[in-house]
């Protein structure tokens, strides 16, 4: 019978420990709702976040271009919809624990407490909320005019160093990451411009002028294997793609490379300085294997179509 009795004093007791309002019985409801809302947004998210990696893997795989931008896309707004979900969970359990701290009646009591929490919500809204909202709208705006999707190579203005992939894209911010391997993490609202790669790669012809095609071509082949490839460095290897025979002899030899952002210089510089040295003993053009210095140019086709359409030539005034 004590068992009974002592049973049912500990159930009212813990009955009006959470429904009679008291300090405690406050902090135990706010500890319950920060882990619920800690546990339930990093699940949820991650659930959201493996989507977005399994997307991730098929665009670098996909070949078409069109599905691989949409996927591109698909990609982005997962990782804008892992943030979203975070900022809703917490949302509705705060609003949930305000419910059952407060019954669901604001205070009508107690003036300074009244006048203090109102002071409270102006100097956070003003301050904190404020960045917020300003990073948000920056964010919604570029969401909407498809400024750039994760995994495009940026470079944000006015920065002059914020450059790399874009491996993560909320509305609040947007976190690169460089080739050298650091992480850069910016606010929507401080991007003024983005200069976006296509493809992430920068397309560089090199034009080199001989008098024997063959030797010339001979000789520009050991160049191009010594030049090293690989995906931060060379995307594909040299390739000679044309050769064209002009006036009293010479013939233009053309090689193509698709470079990383940055490493511009393996063409620019490297190579166009390892065609310089082959001849830098000879005076005599007929000694030479290049007759001519070496042409270096960005040959992107796209923005040759578009170029094509605004350069006229000028009309003859004959």
């Amino acid at each position: 019978m004590n068992d009974a009795n002592d049973a049912q004093n500990l159930v009212r007791d813990i009955d009006n420990f959470f429904t009679q309002p008291n300090l405690l019985r406050n902090i135990v409801i706010l500890a319950i709702a920060v882990t619920v809302a800690y546990l339930l947004s990093k699940y949820l998210a991650r659930i959201v976040i493996r989507l977005a990696q399994t997307v991730s893997r098929h665009s670098d795989s996909e070949t078409n271009e069109e599905k691989h931008i949409r996927l591109r896309q698909i990609e982005t707004y997962l990782s804008i919809a892992a943030a979203a979900i975070r900022a809703t969970v917490v949302i509705i359990v705060g609003y949930i624990t305000w419910w059952i701290i407060t019954g669901g009646k604001f205070a009508t009591s107690g003036g300074l407490a009244t006048i203090g929490a109102s002071a409270f919500f102006i100097v956070f809204a003003g301050q904190s909320l404020g960045l917020i909202i300003r990073d948000v709208t920056a964010g919604s705006i570029m969401i909407a005019e498809q400024w750039f999707n994760i995994g495009d190579h940026v470079k944000i203005e006015p920065f002059m160093d914020a450059k790399g992939v874009v491996e993560r894209f909320t509305l609040r911010s947007i976190k690169l990451r460089s080739l050298n391997g650091e992480i850069l993490w910016v606010h929507n609202q401080y991007i003024q411009g983005v200069h976006v790669t296509p493809k992430g790669i920068r397309t560089i012809i090199v034009d080199v002028f001989v008098n024997d095609m063959e030797r010339g071509k001979s000789t520009l082949q050991q160049i191009i294997d010594a030049v090293p490839a690989g995906k931060t460095l060379l995307t594909k290897p040299l390739k000679i793609i044309s050769t064209e025979k002009w006036n009293n002899g010479l013939w233009r030899i053309s090689v193509i490379g698709y470079t990383a952002p940055g490493r511009e210089w393996l063409i620019e510089n490297f190579f166009v300085n390892a065609i310089k040295d082959v001849d830098k003993d000879k005076n005599s053009k007929d000694e030479r294997v290049f007759v001519y210095e070496p042409i270096a140019r960005f040959a992107d086709p796209v923005a040759d179509k578009k170029f094509l359409r605004a350069v006229r030539s000028p009309k003859s005034n004959k």
